[in-house]
């Protein structure tokens, strides 16, 4: 799985990886996600982005619940 960026759930392996410019894996996701929301408005009906955007909210939405259970 990939987002627009090219990051895979390989490439984002903690919360607290830092890539080159300095965001983390969580602010990677968030940023491939926006990128792909806005494939979606451009491409309603193209199913394979309405996949590729469900691929990086269910990578985030992992990422976020492992990091919600690992502070609790």
């Amino acid at each position: 799985m990939s987002d627009s960026n090219g990051t895979t759930a390989a490439d984002t392996d903690t919360d607290t990886t830092t890539t080159d410019t300095g965001t983390t894996a969580v602010e990677t996701l968030q940023q491939g996600l926006v990128g792909q929301l806005m494939a979606v408005i451009g491409a309603p009906d193209d199913k394979d982005v309405a996949r590729a955007a469900d691929d990086i909210v269910q990578q985030l939405d992992a990422r976020l619940r492992a990091a919600g259970a690992a502070a609790a």
